[in-house]
């Protein structure tokens, strides 16, 4: 797939959103949620899943089903080995760090490792208990191990007729989710190792939820891979209309009255989980389509006047390696100077955060060359197999030839 500039630089949008949330720095608060009640979280997850449903239905177009199969597992262990890398260094260098310096910040996080360090070691590797910043990629693995079938099953029978049982299903979840359901699922399911590990410790996020956002993104690059785009170009003039109300009314609430839709009003329980991040909330999910909608609409126009910004792309096109790098720098922040301080030097708070995009635009610069690299030695080994080949064929063609018959001797 040739690489599309400006969805690199969405993923470098989000990452450097996720980065300023994540980082402990004051901040942190006004950049969580910019547009409204929607995190980078949900724009990374629908961009991620859109961008695998491109690649791999091609894969599956130009190969077939196995090796599209084989290639998505491959994908996902290779996000179960970066899960792994990032629990060691959560165990050991940050745990140090931590208790050696008295971090409450620290100890907070990996509270229950502190308590059943093998139970917890364990149960991370089984992607049972998650630790906060540490509960995003185990999602990401499961959507990339169910992603084999749901494509099979989406093109299967036709583009359109296969995704609308995916779909429905998946909607179905996603309201089951609103109940309870997923965290209900996730109990049975720890229950079943027989691990002591308490639920609320598999991570926020709710998968039964999240799963909706990587089908919903996972149909429409799929559809776009096969040339029958999911949404028309030329959307409804009231649906564009629409959306900008709800995204301008969501964006001037959210900073308004802070992060939580309703701070200070008394039994604000049920009215917040309308927009309830961690369930992917009704209102929420109003919020992120209208937001999609803008994008989609305003999207080639932007495309066509706004300056690419190559800071933005080379993040983008290194997702996986700078997200990793930024849970680093985050965990690493996080131990040597604690949670957000409004008495901590904003000179201090600068230093981190120019820090810490250094080091992930390193990590970037680092992965493109390390691509680049791997792709040469790629390309050399298919022009010298190529080249056998060849070789053989003419051989064996020389073997046969009516010529090399005719002047042989008889039998």
């Amino acid at each position: 797939m040739e690489r599309r500039w400006e969805l690199d630089a969405l993923r470098g949008v989000m990452l450097v959103l996720m980065t300023l949330t994540h980082l402990p720095t004051l901040f942190s608060s006004p950049f969580g949620q910019p547009f409204g009640f929607v995190s980078a979280a949900e724009g990374f997850v629908l961009l991620s899943a859109y961008m695998c449903g491109v690649v791999y239905t091609q894969r599956e177009q130009r190969d077939g089903e196995e090796p599209m199969r084989s290639a998505l597992l491959q994908r996902a262990f290779k996000i179960y080995l970066c899960q792994a890398a990032l629990l060691v260094f959560l165990f050991s260098f940050i745990a140090g760090i931590g208790l050696l310096a008295d971090q409450d910040a620290v100890k907070n996080l990996m509270s229950f490792y502190l308590e059943r360090p093998v139970v917890a070691v364990v149960g991370s590797l089984l992607l049972l208990y998650n630790p906060p910043l540490l509960d995003i990629l185990p999602m990401y693995i499961v959507f990339m191990l169910a992603s084999p079938v749901l494509l099979v099953l989406g093109l299967r029978r036709g583009l359109r007729r296969g995704w609308t049982p995916v779909l429905a299903l998946s909607v179905a979840g996603w309201f089951g989710a609103q109940f309870g359901l997923g965290r209900v699922l996730q109990a049975q399911l720890i229950a079943l190792t027989g691990l002591p590990v308490p639920p609320q410790q598999g991570g926020a996020f709710d998968i039964l939820a999240w799963q909706f956002l990587w089908v919903l993104g996972l149909w429409m690059g799929s559809s776009q891979a096969a040339k029958r785009p999911a949404v028309p170009q030329g959307l409804p003039h009231w649906a564009v209309l629409a959306a900008v109300a709800i995204g301008v009314a969501g964006t001037v609430w959210r900073h308004a009255v802070g992060q939580a839709a309703f701070p200070t009003l008394p039994g604000t329980a049920i009215p917040n989980m309308l927009f309830d991040k961690w369930r992917l909330g009704p209102l929420r999910m109003l919020d992120l389509f209208a937001l999609l909608l803008l994008v989609l609409h305003f999207g080639p126009w932007l495309k066509q006047r706004l300056p690419r910004l190559r800071f933005l792309e080379t993040l983008g096109s290194a997702s996986l390696p700078v997200f990793c790098a930024h849970l680093v720098v985050a965990l690493l922040a996080l131990a040597l100077w604690g949670e957000p301080d409004k008495e901590r030097s904003i000179g201090i708070d600068l230093g981190i955060l120019f820090g810490g995009f250094a080091v992930l635009y390193a990590v970037a610069l680092i992965s493109q060359q390390l691509d680049c690299r791997a792709a040469a030695v790629q390309k050399r080994f298919k022009e010298r197999r190529a080249a056998r080949l060849a070789r053989l064929a003419a051989t064996s063609g020389e073997r046969r030839s009516p010529t090399s018959r005719a002047h042989s001797p008889p039998h």
